[in-house]
């Protein structure tokens, strides 16, 4: 139910105006595909190119976001999150090619917890971005990430070559696969 009503409360914020669109990212977008792994925050993709009030000198302000949630009563920081509903959610900027890219192919997903709990629309990113993204930032959580994506076969092979190559990360992706005895 937690993460049902997080879901709700960003949609509210796109409603609101306050963000334009969002996609889930990270360990929770890979549910969608893969065996869960353990997380303890929801990272959320967000242009903050559409956020009312913001410049456009490079510097984020999250204080449209911050100020939506406060007034709902979300004011408790955790880790890099704002908790909300008992989830730290990251709000993390489009900073690259592959992160606008990321959020423009973003899936429309119905998030239901519970078949008892009523469907909440979001939008998760598509497997191929989580792992280019994944291989970008390179963390052992991020190889472990890759490699069960990569067991489970859960990923258009074509659509991620694609993607590694348009953002420069083919050669970093057969790196990591012979480092790993992948292929």
């Amino acid at each position: 139910m937690a993460m049902q009503k997080t879901l709700e409360i960003l949609n509210e914020m796109v409603a609101a105006g306050v963000v334009e669109r969002y996609a889930i990212g990270g360990a929770v977008a890979a549910y969608n595909y893969i065996e869960p792994g353990l997380t303890e925050d929801l990272d959320i993709l967000v242009s903050f190119e559409t956020i009312p009030g913001t410049a456009k000198s490079g510097l984020t302000l999250l204080t449209p976001i911050l100020s939506f949630l406060a007034q709902r009563g979300y004011t408790e920081f955790r880790d890099a999150g704002v908790v909300v509903e008992g989830w730290p959610v990251q709000f993390i900027p489009v900073a690259s090619d592959l992160d606008e890219e990321a959020l423009d192919q973003a899936l429309d997903i119905d998030f239901v917890a519970d078949p008892d709990e009523q469907v909440v629309p979001t939008r998760v990113l598509r497997a191929e971005h989580i792992i280019a993204t994944a291989l970008r930032l390179g963390r052992p959580k991020d190889h472990m990430r890759m490699a069960a994506f990569v067991e489970s076969r859960a990923y258009d092979s074509d659509v991620l070559d694609d993607v590694l190559t348009r953002h420069g990360l083919k050669e970093k992706w057969n790196q990591v696969g012979n480092q790993w005895g992948w292929w």
